[in-house]
């Protein structure tokens, strides 16, 4: 071994068959995301299927290393009984927390919450399993994997950085962080190191579990991280290392710490489409307080009458797929599929979800906006289809109702806080635009700079009210912004909405994305909509830029369709489309057509660049 880097060199053999679905359930499907069957092999020399059941593997054809597209479908046992809440009578935790009635009101009325006192993520997700007899043998390198660590010196509340793309090394590590106490950190893939070293250095993580992908990233920062790094883990030989196995030989015996629901789990770093990137500071609670919030928008998740498998493009690095879908799936014993892919194609993630059958979805707005674009986008079956964060609007609803066969429920939170407003097709009306009502669980209002609610149909904060267990504790090493959140007991999201008079929330927009035009505070989400439905837009940005007489007047920048070439005939065109579909005084006086959006890793348009791309515009 050299200086503080760990090479965990083992063989995918001996990961797989002491614990490969070991912390993640029965069963393992382990195929190139390029091959057509699930269950055939490819004549690829770099192709293979490795198919588990009972701990037992055969392996088709073998491979020295993870290939950077592949496949996992990751399952748990769907018969859990055992309990862990705090009192011996209370049912099992499986069964709290569920969002029951035939409408709105009754399942927001009903709806309680159970938190025990003492809870733990990594035991909740793995330990509870066991009692299904097919897994007894599942956990076994998940306990010498947490020795490990514990051997290196990670203690309790030691921080732990997961640079991994989604798949079973990944639940893996987070697992594990939980059952010893640390505070895992994940870290997105394409991070470059500028990125991974604020945040490293931000959380002053002790550890990093890494793959050798992403090795090279680490190490160009590493002197800047020897403060408080001890160690460097790698999952997977390279191609020119012999396979071995011989660094992670440790007692497959460890006592989970016996954390409380308030002890902290996750740090999970903001987008920051608003300036650095905040790490937000959450409990172990907070897997309790989204169950809510993924049973709502997937419509009763999980439906018990149904073999259900889940699905999201999006990292598990983000919220939107640790928290939201694999997390939960894990809680529930929900089938997990993960799809490691270099680059988002529609067709590709179409013809996945088709192969595999997956039945649950939750889809970002950006990746619903590319499926809709292709023409060979199959047609796929679905019991339910989630997206957040953005608005999706009619043109893209409508497209999502004749591809998937559902109603996409749109929901609405943050890093801070989410899951905390949505929609439901089975319970309520969908109000195409609306993020929904309040998820139940949860008490959210508009409200002013005073913490009072405001009159039905007036502008203001959408906030929820504390304590709520979905909350983040704090921003780590950030006081100041912490109190800055809250009017209160209300915390404060940052962002504007009003609320109609059936109780839906609208989205309205960034408290500093509102433009101020003649008198009008404009939002750049409804003219964002109103631009997606004219078949030349595919995708678009609204910003408000200065103008001497107005203020600010807004401006689009627009990205054409394939087949749609720019002209000043077609900027006038999409003007008196808006001013037809929406209101004169909020149609684009200025449009500029580019070839691509500036976006953040989660696919959210970064409004502060569009501004700086207009100034400096004047400048040249």
């Amino acid at each position: 071994m050299s200086l503080s880097s760990i090479i965990l060199r083992q063989s995918l053999t001996r990961l797989h068959r002491s614990a490969s679905a070991g912390v993640i359930g029965r069963s393992l499907l382990f195929t190139p995301s390029s091959s057509s069957s699930s269950s055939s092999s490819s004549s690829s020399s770099s192709s293979h299927v490795y198919r588990y059941c009972n701990t037992t593997a055969t392996t088709t054809t073998t491979s020295r290393s993870i290939p950077l597209n592949y496949e996992q479908i990751i399952t748990k046992p769907r018969d859990i009984s055992s309990s862990i809440t705090s009192s011996t009578t209370q049912p099992p935790l499986v069964d709290c927390n569920l969002v029951s009635g035939s409408t709105y009101d009754e399942a927001y009325n009903s709806y309680k919450w159970t938190i025990p006192t003492h809870f733990n993520i990594g035991v909740d997700v793995c330990d509870k399993h066991l009692k299904d007899k097919r897994d007894q043998s599942a956990i076994v390198y998940e306990d010498e994997h947490a020795n490990a660590l514990k051997d290196y010196d990670i203690q309790q509340g030691d921080r732990v950085g997961v640079l991994l793309s989604q798949g079973i090394e990944t639940a893996l590590s987070h697992v594990t962080a939980f059952r010893m106490g640390a505070i895992s950190i994940p870290l997105f893939t394409l991070f470059g190191p500028e990125g991974l070293l604020f945040r490293l250095s931000n959380s002053e993580a002790s550890c990093v579990l890494t793959d050798y992908q992403n090795l090279p990233k680490i190490l160009s920062i590493k002197q800047h991280l020897s403060k408080h790094l001890k160690k460097i883990v790698v999952f997977g030989p390279p191609p020119s290392i012999p396979i071995e196995h011989d660094d992670l030989v440790h007692s497959d015996k460890f006592e989970p710490v016996n954390t409380k629901a308030d002890d902290p789990a996750l740090i999970i770093f903001t987008s920051g489409t608003t300036g650095n990137p905040k790490g937000c500071l959450h409990a172990h609670r907070v897997l309790l307080g989204h169950l809510p919030g993924v049973q709502f928008p997937q419509n009763l998740f999980p439906q018990r009458d149904k073999k259900l498998m889940f699905y999201t493009p999006a990292d598990w690095a983000w919220i939107g797929g640790l928290i939201d879908v694999l997390l939960p799936s894990l809680f529930y014993g929900v089938t997990v599929l993960a799809h490691r892919a270099v680059k988002f194609d529609a067709v590709k993630i179409g013809d996945l979800m088709l192969r595999h059958g997956v039945t649950t979805c939750f889809l970002p707005p950006t990746a619903l906006k590319m499926m809709r674009q292709t023409a060979a986008m199959p047609h796929v079956q679905m019991v339910s289809v989630g997206s957040g964060g953005e608005s999706l609007g009619d043109q893209l609803l409508a497209w999502g109702r004749s591809t998937f066969n559902v109603t996409i429920n749109e929901f609405y939170g943050q890093t801070e806080a989410n899951l905390l407003v949505g929609n439901c097709s089975v319970l309520m009306p969908v109000k195409n635009g609306s993020m929904g009502r309040p998820i139940p669980g949860h008490k959210v209002a508009i409200i002013d700079e005073t913490g009072k609610p405001v009159p039905t149909g007036t502008v203001g904060n959408i906030a929820v009210l504390t304590p709520d267990p979905v909350v983040f504790l704090r921003y780590w090493g950030n006081e100041a912004a912490t109190r800055s959140k809250y009017i209160g007991n209300w915390l404060v999201t940052g962002d504007l909405g009003k609320c109609d008079e059936d109780g839906y929330i609208w989205y309205i927009g960034r408290d500093d994305d509102i433009i101020n035009s003649s008198g009008y505070r404009i939002g750049p989400c409804e003219i964002e909509n109103c631009l997606l439905g004219h078949p030349a837009v595919a995708m678009c940005g609204v910003v408000g830029v200065p103008d001497e007489v107005r203020g600010e007047v807004v401006k689009a920048y627009i990205v054409l369709s394939a087949t749609t070439k720019p002209s000043p005939q077609l900027k006038s065109e999409i003007q008196e489309f808006v001013k037809k579909n929406l209101a004169a005084y909020e149609y684009p006086r200025l449009i500029e057509f580019v070839e691509a959006l500036p976006m953040t890793t989660t696919g959210k348009i970064i409004r502060k660049d569009l501004r700086l791309l207009h100034q400096q515009s004047l400048v040249n």
